[in-house]
């Protein structure tokens, strides 16, 4: 607590805590991307595109937590290292809906046993029953702060 006794107890705070996990995550990501000339932020984006192909670049910022000006450098990135294709005009409005390339694939597929790594490493000591508890919990809290009032 603050020396005025007025703050929060970061001792107590699971949104601090949360933040902690959250950095610890993304620096152990780091770690093991690294060498393979990858970024957290780039695996995301592939990932995305694998398992959404065609998103537009507005919709990869939101789902790598980027800003759509942030994405949109990666993706010219991308494409010109010949790890993702876009048409060179928009089939309908202004999107331009980006699919993996076999290259960007076979990245993709590399990274993944990296971050899957990271991901069970982060588990380890947990139950199965526990990391069901924690992703059902983790999850009723981001709908709650995104507004979600049903209580479920």
């Amino acid at each position: 607590m603050s020396q005025d006794g007025v703050g929060v107890d970061l001792e107590k705070s699971l949104g601090y805590l949360l933040k902690e996990a959250s950095s610890t995550l993304r620096a152990a990501m780091d770690e093991v991307l690294r060498p393979l000339g990858m970024s957290v932020t780039r695996y995301a984006c592939l990932e995305l595109l694998a398992q959404r192909p065609g998103l537009s670049n507005s919709e990869l910022a939101r789902g790598a937590f980027v800003t759509r000006q942030s994405m949109n450098v990666l993706l010219q990135a991308l494409e010109r290292e010949g790890y993702v294709t876009r048409p060179a005009e928009a089939p309908i409005g202004k999107v331009l809906p980006t699919r993996l390339t076999p290259r960007g694939q076979r990245s993709l597929e590399e990274a993944t046993v990296a971050v899957r790594s990271v991901e069970v490493r982060m588990l380890a000591g947990l139950t199965e029953a526990e990391q069901s508890g924690a992703f059902r919990i983790l999850q009723r809290m981001i709908h709650s702060l995104r507004g979600g009032s049903d209580g479920s």
